[in-house]
């Protein structure tokens, strides 16, 4: 595949993901939830102060056909920010879109519904 094939790809992954938060999160605006630049560093998608709150989390996006999912959340833990905790969203070609996070994290944020 073309550098230019899979930087497209991750791309439509972080566009789908971007449109996810502000359709479950009403209240946020389009500037709250921003795509990183392809080959930016730190984290996936910028989120505003607003945004973090409702949805506090690091994304790491990952669109590929073979993913080393430890390496994965090794950069998400890498580039999460304090108070944010580190996401791993994944797919691959005709596969549903899945995430992956800590345990702890996980069942925190589910003990708050």
């Amino acid at each position: 595949m073309r550098t230019s094939s899979a930087k497209a790809k991750g791309r439509r992954l972080q566009d789908y993901i971007k449109g996810q938060i502000l359709h479950r999160f009403p209240t946020l605006h389009e500037d709250d939830v921003k795509c990183a630049i392809m080959g930016e560093s730190g984290q996936d998608i910028h989120l505003s102060p607003a945004a973090q709150k409702l949805f506090p989390f690091a994304v790491e996006a990952k669109n590929q056909e073979r993913m080393n999912i430890w390496d994965a959340l090794k950069q998400a833990e890498a580039h999460a920010r304090p108070g944010l905790d580190p996401l791993v969203v994944f797919k691959r070609n005709r596969s549903e879109v899945y995430v992956a996070l800590r345990l702890d994290d996980f069942l925190s944020h589910v003990r708050t519904r």
